[in-house]
């Protein structure tokens, strides 16, 4: 999860030149996101956006989801990073679409407070910022989580731009690289993939409830692409998940990516990777080609 080195780390890298200052991502529009991001979808076709609101067992949850707007496509759950739903990362869903995807993009904190939670532009350097975020987070527990998995993926399988006779995706950045796992063994039958991206370190724990033990649970295959200096923190992490998908005869893509620092897929964080960021939605976008469609 974000913490204080997140920020320290990142202002170190304020000299990277793909770097887009945080308080001037307010001033750009989804053309120029998408442009600073990833390299256009091949299928590039037109899509649907909307904002919806999907009833959930402890609440009503407001979501964007986009979609092509024609025929059925398989379905993407896709979760934020601790800062929630907020326009950077309705243009990644916006680019899924684009490539032939129906994607639910969720507000994990519904519970509590509408999107966006917090100011896009906020650091976490800011006053209380970090604070207020990381109490959001931590009522996401495993059973909230579960729950809200199943009405999530229950509201794909209802909408006509879905296939349901394929499988479900499901991708996360940051403390979601561990929802993905949750998602994933929640409802088994239907999720093919998991996408982690820059994932928490708390994906693997020394209680009996880590997210790790969960792999199991499913048969999805799995990328985990891990930021370097989390990796350089926690080096054991990536083999402990590593081993745990072998064990349970999962393929799945472990990879550190050089040189980029815990959020660097995220356009609107200063620390964020082009290069890198590129080349891990690449990885998702071949992922999903191999095992939804």
């Amino acid at each position: 999860m974000c913490d204080e080195l997140t920020e320290k780390d990142a202002e170190r890298f304020l000299a990277n030149r793909d770097t887009i200052n945080r308080r001037d991502f307010g001033k750009l529009g989804t053309a120029a996101l998408l442009t600073a991001m990833v390299p256009k979808a091949t299928f590039a076709d037109a899509v649907t956006e909307t904002t919806v609101q999907v009833t959930m067992p402890d609440g009503i949850a407001d979501c964007y989801f986009v979609h092509p707007s024609s025929g059925k496509h398989p379905g993407v759950l896709m979760w934020p990073d601790i800062k929630g739903l907020r326009p950077v990362y309705q243009a990644m869903a916006k680019q899924l679409a684009e490539a032939g995807y129906s994607v639910l993009l969720v507000n994990p904190y519904y519970r509590d407070a509408k999107a966006p939670v917090v100011d896009p532009s906020a650091s976490f350097s800011d006053d209380g910022i970090l604070d207020y975020l990381r109490d959001l987070a931590w009522k996401l527990t495993h059973e909230v989580v579960t729950s809200d998995a199943k009405a999530y993926i229950d509201f794909l399988d209802q909408q006509a731009s879905v296939d349901p006779e394929r499988k479900i995706g499901t991708m996360g950045y940051c403390m979601a690289g561990e929802l993905v796992v949750l998602t994933a063994a929640a409802v088994p039958h239907r999720v093919g993939a998991v996408a982690s991206f820059h994932g928490s370190r708390s994906m693997v724990t020394e209680g009996p409830n880590s997210p790790h033990h969960l792999i199991s649970k499913s048969s999805a295959p799995a990328l985990h692409a891990v930021a370097e200096n989390d990796d350089e923190r926690s080096p054991e992490t990536k083999e402990i998940i590593r081993a745990a998908y072998k064990a349970a005869g999962i393929p799945a893509e472990i990879e550190v990516y050089e040189g980029t620092l815990h959020g660097w897929c995220t356009p609107d964080f200063h620390g964020y990777h082009k290069e890198q960021a590129a080349k891990a939605w690449t990885r998702l976008l071949h992922l999903f080609s191999e095992t939804l469609t």
